[in-house]
């Protein structure tokens, strides 16, 4: 069977078959023995061949080959420096989500995602969250960052999750495309998802005020389905982003 994966909690994946039933997937564990130095040789977005197997009551799928991507976003394991996490295959763009604080999104870090995204070829469009809530002064900050990468050819937009600015802008953006929700924990991410399909209630959590970051409330990527034509892949909140495997 053919299918694609929209959930990735370690060991488990669960796959899309064509036909539109999911499926709870291992890996065979040839695919950890091949080279492949990720932490995870299976990400969200894969396309899979898988069969399916019966042992006792439950029925599960076993996967014996990875389709060849696309494209990938990739970053340095936090935890084992010397591999890699591939965090979402197969993208048809990213909207990076960036906030001037509450938590703050330094250049530095919109910069190296950037650069990784453009090694892949993969389109970005950079979200500036959370403009309902700046001083005229924080405001003026963002406009200066938005003119900057729109300089050199980047869509940007601000946004209000929370309260729907621009979020149909959003929306408009995203039919017919599968998209990649990425940045810092606490920038709106979820929030945003869920705006988009109220119906999906992915849960968000307030920014702790004690480190002004956000807390970690998506512990996995997973792909969901929306009922506009798209799809979308959140994805655990990202601290730093270290960039790996490509050409200078």
């Amino acid at each position: 069977m053919v299918g694609i994966v929209y959930k990735s909690t370690g060991s488990w994946y669960t796959v899309k078959a064509e036909n539109g039933d999911f499926y709870e997937c291992r890996i065979k564990g040839k695919f950890r023995i091949k080279g492949i130095k990720s932490t995870n040789p299976v990400a969200v977005g894969d396309q899979v061949r898988f069969e399916v197997e019966t042992i006792g009551d439950d029925t599960i799928g076993i996967i014996n080959e990875i389709e060849d991507r696309k494209n990938y976003i990739i970053r340095k394991s936090v935890n084992l420096s010397k591999q890699t996490h591939i965090i979402a295959a197969n993208l048809d763009q990213v909207f990076l989500l960036v906030t001037l604080n509450n938590p703050p999104t330094y250049p530095v870090f919109i910069d190296r995602f950037l650069i990784t995204a453009e090694a892949y070829e993969i389109p970005v469009v950079l979200l500036f969250n959370k403009v309902d809530t700046y001083a005229p002064e924080e405001l003026d900050e963002i406009k200066f960052l938005a003119a900057l990468y729109r300089n050199i050819g980047y869509t940007c937009l601000g946004i209000s999750a929370a309260t729907g600015k621009n979020v149909d802008k959003v929306k408009e953006m995203m039919i017919g495309k599968t998209s990649m929700f990425s940045g810092h924990s606490g920038v709106g991410k979820s929030t945003l998802v869920n705006a988009l399909e109220p119906e999906l209630e992915i849960k968000t959590k307030q920014i702790s005020q004690q480190h002004a970051q956000g807390q970690h409330t998506t512990t996995f990527a997973e792909m969901f389905d929306l009922s506009f034509d798209a799809r979308i892949i959140d994805t655990p909140g990202i601290k730093g982003f270290g960039i790996v495997d490509m050409e200078k």
